[in-house]
């Protein structure tokens, strides 16, 4: 899941969601915001969870519910 959230890869979007702790937001595996610090990302198998968990959806990759 790290390789693909660094190569920014949209063969695994709707896969999983990762989200970065420092900053509560959650994205889709093609994001192309910048990388984040692998000890700060959290994965998830869906958006709801994410949210769930107290992240918000990212305004540039805009993460659709699954």
């Amino acid at each position: 899941m790290w390789q693909a959230v660094q190569t920014c890869d949209p063969a695994y979007d709707g896969e999983f969601f990762y989200a970065v702790q420092t900053t509560r937001i959650f994205c889709r595996p093609s994001c192309k915001s910048k990388c984040p610090r692998r000890n700060n990302v959290e994965y998830f198998k869906s958006s709801a969870e994410a949210e769930a968990a107290g992240y918000r959806p990212c305004k540039r990759c805009r993460p659709a519910p699954v």
